[in-house]
């Protein structure tokens, strides 16, 4: 009989959330993205790549994110070329180098690509594969063995997969391999990880359920088996994480969302048993379409999320969860050959119930701790550096270090400082007793040699003995005691509101019209138009504002109006605190200065600023018939080293605003502004490309643009707010009125499209399309 034990000493699994620095932690309010280690200069990183949400307006993105697990320290890498826009691909890692596979553009466009980030040479570069066709999918599975990418199933317009892909990175070619061994069904949505010269696959989705079954693949046979496990199997489940760790398989989240996928399932791979871990801190989270990568013992999940009409939209914050005590959990007892469970043990361990941690009888006093607090406020353990290490493993080994708060060094430099949690504390204090100094001894000393590492076969007892003889303290943690619990600014706002109207006598119900939500720019904070709709706030402006500023940490202040629906489209921001409305915004490494109570400035273009930016534009010519105040002509010049850039624009506010710009940006060399109407003022037969960045259409001057462009031919980059029922037939009559075009002016061009940009929504079904347009001599 094979007898799987719980070791009720070692079942603690430490999980914190991560405080992200750096960039925004909103760049990680993803789904769908794809994430691996990535080694930069000897250490690793998280490498988080496209997805769906980011800041602002939630979109496809393709971004490239590196996030140190060991700080929270978030970093976004800018590359000239980067893969299109993109959710369900796959990021996986050979060696020094990254690839990207396939995807989903948008609801029509299914991905083949392969792109790879060699951290070398820290660029990304599209592939050309040859071998057997790889067609386009997204919500696939991939795993690399020594340098050879497998991909199975996945998504397209045509259905779901079921074929096994093979990409070979050294020769660059792609094969199918024959069905062999007990092949798995189609699916979507699955895991596969790499363990050996194996391959795991778990779950997915047929197309009509979520599944189970749980296949492995010998890439030295080339053959499928549908493996025959014992324990409590995982639930059937789609778009869920899997990863390896030592000789254990690991699944978590997933749909459907139930009790059981807010579970660590572990398969023993060496004894194939499997059991839970149930962490409290996943029911708080969404882990569905996540990614999950391991480095060393800190499992880090990030993205995931959901939304639906009930609870709107939600994105996960990214956590860790230490593994470095799954190898004490269980104990399997061979008798016969059968498998069964302990009447004194279970397969899945509670960690909420504080039984299985600290033993019943200390449950009394554990009842007045919480996360590493007790009644006399948060402890830390104070060892001398000596012993650092040594304690360091065996606080990590056994789950009693408070992850929330960090490992610090004190102020003479002569001890250690560990944040140690309740249940620890618990272990080293008398249960009838009571802290009743701000600290106290752990115990009797021990004799042990300090450098001692704390082995695999350690006790619980023993453990604590080695902490005893340590010559250790408990002291109350005053840095963490000064840290008050931050409010969010709208509880700051409503504090600060609701005396005010009790002093005037006005109904506490305009307190449901303070703003939700604001905007950025520069060092002013906007308001939405929404907010202080009733007349009421009039009379109360002039002590209002200053509270709202306060609340927001503003020194100025403003609130949206709608753009002017004029040729110059002027703002109307209204301007609530402050002198005027000048300001200086800083994005992707260049500078903004505009008035924005008289130009507009859309932040939710950031993300086409930034391609466009990431061009290849060195040797070219490039004319943008609606400058602005350089929205494209900034990023043509400071980051994709365009040779010339003609400037057009007629609204004298954003004129003044550009000449201002391509002086503070150093480019006013290379930029020729053109005052007046560009259907006037645009040059013919100069540009290499030419910009048509005018909503809600720029068709008014598609013939202009057609004369900039040289007789070769080149790019014409066109915006439009389309109808998303309308998008083919958009595109359809974009290339249908250049061809026309070019024709009525004697020019014998191919027209294609290289290209459909999805930059945000800008209304109901209505989405901003940037499409670039390609004319080829014939």
């Amino acid at each position: 009989m094979v007898l799987v034990m719980l070791n009720g000493n070692k079942n603690y699994l430490s999980t914190a959330a991560l405080k992200i620095s750096g960039e925004p932690i909103e760049k990680l309010f993803l789904w769908g993205q794809s994430s691996c280690v990535f080694t930069v200069g000897g250490e690793q990183w998280v490498l988080t790549f496209g997805g769906f949400g980011g800041p602002g307006r939630h979109s496809r993105r393709n971004c490239s994110l590196l996030l140190d697990h060991k700080s929270g320290l978030l970093t976004e890498m800018i590359f000239k070329e980067s893969p299109s826009p993109r959710m369900g691909h796959t990021v996986t890692s050979v060696g020094n180098s990254t690839y990207v596979i396939g995807g989903r553009g948008g609801p029509s466009e299914i991905l083949d690509d392969v792109w790879v980030l060699q951290s070398a040479e820290n660029t990304w570069l599209r592939l050309e594969c040859s071998g057997n066709v790889f067609r386009p999918r997204h919500r696939h599975a991939a795993a690399a063995v020594a340098s050879k990418i497998y991909v199975f199933g996945g998504l397209s317009n045509e259905g779901i997969y079921s074929c096994m892909n093979v990409f070979d990175t050294k020769s660059k070619q792609w094969s199918m391999l024959p069905a062999a061994g007990e092949w798995p069904c189609a699916r979507h949505s699955h895991s596969l990880v790499s363990y050996g010269s194996k391959l795991f696959m778990f779950g997915g989705h047929d197309g009509q359920q979520a599944l189970n079954d749980f296949y492995s693949f010998d890439t030295t046979t080339l053959r499928w088996n549908k493996e025959s496990t014992n324990g409590g199997t995982p639930s059937p489940r789609f778009s869920h994480c899997m990863f390896i760790y030592k000789n254990y398989l690991g699944i978590l989240g997933g749909c459907p969302i139930t009790g059981n996928n807010q579970e660590v399932t572990l398969l023993n791979l060496k004894h194939g048993v499997w059991f839970s871990v149930s962490i409290p801190m996943l029911s708080q989270c969404l882990c569905v379409r996540s990614s999950s990568v391991l480095i060393e013992d800190d499992l880090v999940i990030v993205g995931g999320g959901a939304s639906c009409y009930a609870f709107g939209t939600r994105f996960n914050q990214p956590i860790i969860v230490d593994l470095h005590s799954v190898d004490s959990m269980f104990k399997l007892d061979n008798k016969d050959g059968t498998l069964t469970q302990s009447c004194v043990a279970t397969s899945t361990v509670d960690l909420s119930r504080d039984e299985s941690i600290i033993g019943h009888d200390m449950k009394s006093q554990n009842d007045a701790c919480c996360g590493g607090f007790t009644d006399s406020g948060p402890l830390i353990l104070q060892l001398e550096k000596k012993y650092a290490k040594l304690a360091k493993d065996i606080l990590k080994k056994f789950g009693w270090l408070d992850l929330a708060r960090k490992v610090r060094v004190s102020h003479d430099n002569s001890h250690v400082l560990f944040p140690v949690n309740e249940a620890f504390h618990v272990l080293n204090t008398d249960k009838h007793s009571k802290m009743e100094h701000d600290s106290c001894t752990l115990g009797e000393p021990l004799a042990f040699t300090e450098n001692k590492l704390a082995g695999d076969n350690l006790s619980l007892q023993n453990a604590l003995k080695i902490l005893s003889s340590c010559n250790g303290s408990f002291l109350k943690d005053e840095l963490a005691i000064s840290r008050k619990p931050s409010k969010s600014p709208q509880t700051i706002m409503k504090e600060l509101v609701s005396p005010l109207l009790g002093s005037k006598g006005m109904s506490s119900q305009l307190l449901e019209q303070l703003p939700a939500r604001w905007e950025t720019l520069g060092d002013i904070i906007i308001l939405p138009k929404t907010c202080f709709k009733d007349p009421l706030w009039e009379s109360v402006s002039e002590e209002l504002w200053p509270l709202i500023a306060k609340s927001l940490g503003a020194q100025r202040l403003a609130r949206q109006g709608k753009i002017m629906p004029n040729g110059t489209r002027d703002s109307t921001l209204e301007l609530l605190l402050g002198n005027n409305g000048w300001v200086t915004h800083h994005e992707n490494g260049i500078r903004y200065s505009l008035d924005a109570t008289k130009c507009m400035f859309s932040s939710g273009n950031r993300s086409e600023k930034l391609r466009m930016g990431q061009l290849n534009c060195r040797d070219e010519v490039v004319v943008d018939l609606f400058a602005g105040i350089g929205y494209f002509v900034l990023p043509f010049l400071v980051k994709a080293n365009a040779k010339f850039v003609y400037a057009c624009e007629w609204n004298p506010h954003a004129l003044e605003a550009l000449r201002r710009n391509v002086r503070d940006n150093h480019v006013e060399d290379r930029c020729i502004i053109l005052e007046g109407d560009n259907r006037v003022t645009a040059p013919k037969g100069v540009a290499d490309r030419v910009c048509l960045g005018l909503l809600p259409s720029s068709e008014c001057s598609w013939a202009t643009a057609v004369r900039a462009l040289r007789v070769e031919g080149g790019i014409l980059h066109i915006h439009g707010n389309v109808n998303d029922s309308d998008e083919t037939r958009w595109l359809d009559s974009v290339v249908e009125s250049i061809s026309d075009i070019a024709k009525a002016h004697g020019l014998p061009w191919n027209i294609s499209l290289d290209h459909v940009e999805r930059v945000k929504w800008y209304g109901p079904h209505i989405r901003h399309l940037v499409v670039d347009v390609r004319c080829r001599p014939i």
